[in-house]
């Protein structure tokens, strides 16, 4: 035998070897093919010499022992706090949309976008559009309800009882009722002074939401439930939530109650003057 046959038979053993086959044996002349063979078998001269026995091949040493350390318990991240954004407002199919602005929206430029509105069903009844009034860089900016009867007749935002009574609470706070700015969920009045409806809001609101933009106040101060529902979302009655504070789009928000509840509960102004208190520690802490 050769060399090289000798070492391809010792390949061929080391894999039959590899594959669990110890034993091997010579078939003898006119034995019967396997029917099946798996791989092809090298011819072998009938005068070949002994194979030489191989060694088996040494035991690979153990493998050591490696404890999986259990996992390191992860703390929940703390939730953050949800920050209350003003919905975007939809066009109708007989509107259009406004030019694009190269700079910021002035209240002005609002008023003039709002023109004659006759968008929802209280423009027929009402007398004058109550747009707001006051600073136009407020730092402080009180949402109201609707207009009343006095406000419809002069044009100007809480000039009745309730809005002498803000005033007052304006003033306790050392400040004037000039260096805020007032307005109203909706722009004119509804019959008999009843709360706005939905639609009224929805067709009046993103005049609202354009107005806190424009301005950029440090605090809104929602006064009343109507006021809460509509910039804040916040459907719980009002006298559970008041004094709080809330995140509103880039600025904060309080809840309180409206200046007409005191009126017609007098022994309840302690509230009203409580959360007076919170806007004055806030807006000197700010």
């Amino acid at each position: 035998m050769d060399d090289r046959l000798r070492e391809e038979l010792r390949a061929w053993l080391e894999f039959y070897r590899e594959l669990g086959i110890e034993d091997f044996y010579r078939r003898e002349p006119g034995a019967r093919e396997p029917s099946v063979s798996l791989l092809p078998a090298k011819p072998v001269p009938a005068a070949a010499a002994p194979l030489p026995k191989l060694s088996p091949p040494p035991a690979a040493p153990p493998r050591p022992t490696v404890t999986a350390m259990p996992p390191r318990p992860v703390a929940p991240a703390a939730p953050a706090a949800a920050v209350i954004q003003p919905p975007v407002s939809s066009l109708s199919l007989f509107e259009t949309p406004a030019a694009p602005r190269s700079g910021p929206e002035t209240l002005a430029q609002i008023r003039d976008d709002l023109g004659d509105c006759h968008r929802c069903k209280l423009a027929p009844t009402r007398k004058t559009i109550v747009f707001g009034d006051g600073n136009p860089h407020a730092a402080l900016v009180f949402v109201g309800e609707g207009p009343g009867a006095d406000e419809d007749e002069q044009g100007l935002p809480f000039v009745g009882r309730a809005g002498k009574l803000l005033t007052r609470m304006i003033q306790a706070i050392g400040m004037k009722r000039e260096e805020v700015y007032i307005c109203n969920i909706v722009k004119c009045r509804p019959p008999g002074n009843r709360t706005p409806e939905k639609d009224e809001v929805e067709a009046c609101s993103p005049f609202l939401y354009r107005q806190i933009e424009a301005i950029r106040p440090r605090l809104v101060c929602c006064l009343g439930a109507p006021a809460v529902r509509t910039v804040l979302g916040i459907k719980e009655g009002i006298t559970k939530i008041r004094g709080r504070f809330y995140d509103f789009a880039s600025t904060k928000a309080l809840a309180t109650v409206h200046p007409a509840y005191i009126l017609r509960n007098p022994r309840e102004e302690k509230i009203l003057r409580e959360d007076f208190e919170k806007i004055r520690e806030f807006l000197q802490g700010a």
